[in-house]
């Protein structure tokens, strides 16, 4: 644009006056914002069940039955990661998922993991079987251990010690809830004073 083009514009500028605001001041409310903020986000994390992504059935990469399965989100520190691998979290809840056709195994590894958030409950220890038998071999074991990558409140699991079932099954470790967070931070500020 010239220097000419801009005066002339400027000049039809000069008797427009601007428009006074009539919106009204943005109240809030802490408490429902927080607690929208909360359903938000946790919506946000838990993809739909029902969705066609979520814990695919389709295909898998397939382990052998006797490999060891390991597996942790960036954040969980290596001290958590080692205790949860030797086994030195108590097993809150369990799941056997021998003899499950691998649909079932989907549905039922939901449920569990949904019903163990809603009790509470942050370690436990998932039977899926070597698979030995199965054609392919380790079928299940390989599923289960891709689903539980793809559940946001799974933050680590690992495949147990020989008395909890060796490479058949897995320690696995749960997000803590909002309520335990709570819990935690108020006892911290009990001790601080």
């Amino acid at each position: 644009m010239s220097s000419s083009e801009w005066s002339a514009f400027v000049g039809e500028l000069g008797d427009i006056t601007p428009l006074n605001q009539d919106t009204l001041a943005h109240r809030t409310n802490p408490d429902r914002d927080a607690a929208s903020l909360a359903a938000k986000r946790s919506a946000a994390e838990t993809p739909a069940q029902d969705s066609p992504l979520y814990l695919s059935l389709e295909s898998v990469d397939l382990l052998h039955p006797d490999d060891i399965v390991g597996y942790k989100k960036d954040g969980v520190q290596e001290g958590v990661f080692k205790k949860l691998r030797l086994g030195h979290y108590p097993c809150e809840a369990r799941l056997d998922l021998h003899d499950h056709r691998v649909e079932q195994a989907r549905k039922a590894l939901l449920d569990f993991i949904r019903d163990s958030l809603r009790q509470g409950h942050r370690s436990l220890v998932v039977v899926h079987g070597k698979g030995e038998r199965s054609q392919p071999q380790a079928l299940l074991k390989s599923y289960v251990s891709g689903w539980l990558k793809q559940i946001p409140q799974v933050l680590a699991y690992h495949s147990t010690q020989r008395h909890h079932g060796s490479t058949g099954s897995l320690y696995v470790l749960l997000r803590k809830s909002e309520r335990a967070k709570q819990e935690t931070r108020e006892r911290h500020q009990s001790r601080l004073g």
